[in-house]
């Protein structure tokens, strides 16, 4: 989803020579969803520690003012978001029209925005909410996929991971448990086997 990235595959795409999605798209779908809705508390999780809200509740937490602030002169929270949200949309669209949706992306136009006023921020969210939906039920779908498209799936994960942690470094409000709040597993009573 960066910059100078293409999912156009170098070679002819031959029916058969690709990789299938129903082999690695539910463990995408599994991370994905825990980055966007967070990890049940107590319960297991891969990426974020259990209890953790997650991109979508955290971003939720905080102010149109908050999502406007820079911290040393970085992108603001509300640029991050939106960021997000349009590279989620390209990968929206390419898993629609094909490499034809990653032909002239403008990638800086997120990165200027700085101050959001409520409704444009609700707005950026309730963007990011249903592009991210929609990226999810793309990953669950069976497909074909070439060497390349199959990297940009696993890159839309990392990334997405990339900008929650930038979020959390932005604002404390939106990081997730402190170290030594959330359960240990080796804490827990064992049960006794059968």
């Amino acid at each position: 989803m960066g910059r100078g990235v293409s999912l156009r595959p170098r070679v002819k795409r031959v029916k058969g020579s690709g990789m299938q999605m129903h082999e690695i798209g539910p463990s995408l779908g599994v991370l994905f969803s825990e980055l966007l809705a967070g990890a049940a508390a107590g319960g297991a999780s891969f990426i974020l520690n259990s209890g953790d809200a997650g991109l979508l509740r955290s971003l939720d937490l905080l102010s149109a003012a908050d999502a406007s602030r820079s911290v040393h002169g970085g992108a603001t929270i509300a640029a991050h978001t939106q960021h997000m949200r349009y590279g989620l949309s390209l990968m929206n669209r390419w898993s629609t029209e094909g490499a034809n949706a990653f032909a002239n992306p403008d990638w800086d136009a997120p990165w200027k925005m700085s101050t959001v006023d409520d409704g444009e921020w609700t707005e950026i969210r309730s963007g990011l909410r249903t592009e991210a939906r929609r990226w999810s039920e793309v990953l669950a779908r069976p497909r074909e996929v070439t060497g390349v498209e199959l990297t940009g799936l696993i890159a839309s994960v990392a990334h997405v991971a990339y900008h929650l942690g930038a979020v959390r470094q932005i604002n404390k409000d939106a990081r997730g448990p402190k170290e030594g709040t959330f359960p240990n597993p080796r804490d827990a009573p064992t049960q006794p086997r059968s």
